[in-house]
Formats: C-alpha cells, sequence, structure tokens
C-alpha cells in the first residue's frame, strides 16, 4: 500500500471533535495520523479548499441484485456511492430471493469483494422471505455478515413478530430497522393523503399511517430493551413521537432522505412518477418538522433510500409505476442545497450524520479518522457548481427527482482501505 498525503484540507472528524486545516496521512491503507509529517510520501492529494472527512456511511440502500439486476447491481450500486462521495453502504433485503439467509448475506459479501468499489454491508430480513409471518434465522444471518435486520419495503405488521425481533437482536447487538406504516392505511396508496391528493384525484397514504407504527414499536423498544432505528422518517408526529422517545431513555434512532426535507406533496401536480416514493412526499409541515428534527438531534442520521428502478418502469402511468428514487449520486448536494445554504446544519453536523452516527447504528468500524482506523476518506470540494444530469449517473437507472437542478458541492476524491478508488474527472 502507498503512502498518501491529503494537504491543506479542511479536515472535519465529528468522532473526535476534529475541525482545522492540516494534513492527512495514510498508509498501509490506514489512517496514520493528522498534522504530522512522514517523509517521503509516494502520493501527494493537494485539498486545499477542499473537505477531508471519514468516508461517508449510507446505511439505506437496495441494490437490487439477485433478483432485479437490469434495475442496478452491486457493482454499479458501488460505484454509484462512490460517485456521491460514499464509501460504504449498508444494503436492503428486499432482493429475490429475499436476504433471509447465511448464505444470501455471504453472496452479498462475495460480490462486494469482487467488484472493488464501495465496501457493502448486508442487512438481513427480519421475517422469512419478508413476508411477516415467520421470524428469519438472524444469528446464521450474522454470521453470514449482516449488520441490521429490516423487512423494508414491508413493514413488519406483527406487533408480536416485531416483539420477537427486537428481542432476539438484542441478542447480537444489532438494530432492526423498520419501514413504520400500517398496510391497512395505505393500500392502493399514491401520494401523501391531504389537499393535494384530493386535488390531484389520487389515493392518499395517510400520515397517521407511520405515526401510528412509529408509536407502537418506539413502546415494543421499550419493553424489549431492543434497539429500534426509524427508516426514512417523513411526518411531524412521527419526529415528535422519537423525540418523546429519546427523552425517556429508548433505544431509538432515526435517520432522513434529502427527498423528504426537500420536496413536498406539491411536486406531484405534474403525475411525475419520479416523484412517487415510499414514504410519501409530505406537507411543507413535516418537512419543517423534519429539518428541525434534524437540527436538534432528534434524528442524527441522513440516508438515501437509494432505490433505482429500470426507465421503463418508472415511465408508467403514476399509480402503476413502481415507488422510488435514486439517491447516492445527489445525496451532497441536495442536502447541501436544502440543509447547509439556509444555516440549519453545519458542515461538521452534516458530516457526523454521514459517518460517526451510521456507522453506530451498524456497528462497523468506519466513520473516524482516528489512527489506526480504515483509511477511508471523502474529500469534498464543497463550492463546485454543476447541474444534475440523470444521463450521466453511474447507477444503471434514472429516476430522480432533481435532474436540472443547479447545485454545489460534490466529491472530488474517494479513498476506500488506502486506494484511490474514484476521482472527479
Amino acid at each position: 500500500m502507498r503512502t498518501i498525503q491529503i494537504s491543506g484540507g479542511r479536515i472535519i472528524d465529528p468522532s473526535r471533535n476534529l475541525d482545522g486545516v492540516g494534513d492527512l496521512w495514510i498508509g498501509r491503507g490506514r489512517i496514520l495520523n493528522v498534522g504530522e509529517g512522514y517523509d517521503d510520501p509516494e502520493v501527494i492529494l493537494d485539498a486545499r479548499g477542499m473537505i477531508v472527512c471519514p468516508g461517508l456511511i449510507d446505511c439505506h440502500v437496495h441494490l437490487r441484485e439477485p433478483g432485479n439486476e437490469e434495475d442496478e447491481t452491486i457493482a454499479t450500486g458501488a460505484a454509484a456511492a462512490l460517485v456521491g462521495g460514499v464509501t460504504s453502504v449498508a444494503c436492503m433485503p428486499n432482493t429475490l430471493p429475499a436476504l433471509d439467509t447465511q448464505g444470501a448475506a455471504e453472496f452479498i459479501v462475495l460480490q462486494a469483494q469482487r467488484a472493488r468499489k464501495a465496501n457493502v454491508y448486508p442487512v438481513g430480513a427480519v421475517s422469512k422471505g419478508r413476508k411477516g409471518l415467520e421470524l428469519a434465522e438472524l444469528g446464521q444471518l450474522v454470521e453470514g455478515g449482516a449488520v441490521a435486520f429490516t423487512d423494508d419495503g414491508a413493514p413488519v405488521a406483527s406487533a408480536s413478530l416485531m416483539r420477537q425481533a427486537l428481542t432476539y437482536a438484542r441478542m447480537f447487538d444489532r438494530a432492526v430497522m423498520q419501514h413504520c406504516q400500517v398496510p391497512e392505511l395505505t393500500v392502493g396508496g399514491v401520494m401523501n393523503e391531504g389537499f393535494e391528493s384530493t386535488r390531484l384525484g389520487l389515493p392518499g397514504m395517510p400520515a397517521a399511517a407511520e405515526d401510528i407504527m412509529v408509536a407502537r414499536d418506539i413502546r415494543l423498544a421499550e419493553i424489549t430493551g431492543g434497539r429500534l432505528h426509524i427508516q426514512h422518517i417523513s411526518t411531524a408526529r412521527s419526529v415528535e413521537l422519537v423525540r418523546e422517545g429519546k427523552r425517556r431513555g429508548i433505544n431509538v434512532t432515526a435517520e432522513a432522505c434529502p427527498h423528504h426535507f426537500s420536496l413536498t406533496d406539491e411536486c406531484l401536480r405534474g403525475f411525475d412518477s419520479n416523484f412517487k416514493m415510499n414514504p410519501p412526499l409530505r406537507t411543507y409541515t413535516d418537512v419543517e418538522a423534519v429539518i428541525e428534527g434534524l437540527k436538534d438531534g432528534t434524528i442524527e442520521i441522513l440516508a438515501t433510500d437509494h432505490a433505482p428502478h429500470a426507465p421503463e418502469k418508472k415511465l408508467r402511468e403514476i399509480d402503476q409505476a413502481p415507488f422510488g428514487i435514486v439517491g447516492l449520486e445527489t445525496l451532497l448536494p441536495i442536502t447541501i442545497k436544502s440543509l447547509i445554504e439556509p444555516g440549519h446544519l453545519t458542515w461538521p453536523d452534516v458530516i457526523r450524520a454521514l459517518t460517526i452516527e451510521p456507522a453506530k447504528l451498524l456497528g462497523i468500524a468506519k466513520g473516524t479518522l482516528a489512527p489506526g482506523a480504515d483509511a477511508d476518506v471523502t474529500i469534498i470540494d464543497p463550492e463546485t457548481r454543476w447541474t444534475i444530469d440523470a444521463s450521466k449517473f453511474v447507477s444503471k437507472s434514472r429516476n430522480t427527482p432533481f435532474h436540472g437542478w443547479e447545485v454545489r458541492g460534490r466529491a472530488r476524491t474517494v479513498i476506500v482501505a488506502g486506494e484511490v478508488r474514484y476521482t472527479l474527472a
């Protein structure tokens, strides 16, 4: 492994409350030190005017392999992650077949190793086949490399099964990540239930469907002592419930996605399926509540819910098109535009939510620039201005609502295990 000197950048490492200009040294795939010099670096990367931080971590990504490789593969998704500055992703289990066995988890790990792009960590299914009827073999999934459990895309509707999952996952110190939604309240829904859905004549998904499930699962986490993680939180009441749960000392965390703090249900007025997602875009009040939750630490993690779909799928009528958008390659600029530029969060706040906090959730030794840590590093150009162009995505899919947006900030260089694996052309 070559010795690399990253010179003159603004080094931000929230895991150590570090924020200052200096040099970062890398050697043998590890962080050597911040500030101290070494003789004759083999590579010098000029980072003046750049931000140097731990490699970003996305704890909520759909990679579609196996089963829907026309949408994305582990290799293409991991490559798209690098373009977005993300060095580690946790992939969801809604594959075909579901990621519910040790062998399935090992397959994800092996494919990621073959790709040699971003690190990929499998998240195992809570239930066999993600059918919500019988608990999956959680212990075997852990042996296969699973870092957490979820039936994402299909809520764990049974309170009894969710209680079991929280209890058993606690034995392995793993979090249960829940897509919080009461299925009976959202059947056939296309968008948020409210004024806009009525105006457009589209079936709605009420905010209460999320709120009720969040309340239930926080209570289950309280009685089991399990680790509960609320995925893609989207409603004002859900944010309030998480805040209340934290005050009571319950082990609950939450994540917010860029589309839920930058867009509202009014975007559906054009019937564009690129704005169709689950949970759906909500109201301005909900957006403001999510931002406030990020500001006060109620929501400690940022994630994309990267959900690629081949163009022919998203081109269907809005009630027939699948839910979801790609997000890995737009994570940084949309976060900058929606959170940093308006003054809601600082750069250290954002980097914390994309490094050490998701690392804690997943229990992985990432998200820090401490000496001896894995040399996963992202160098960000915070000022470069560019236009999001979906046709240039590395992802196999193009389903984004942000095409054509004028933005600033993007990853300039991305290092994984001490190896430069992406450089902006």
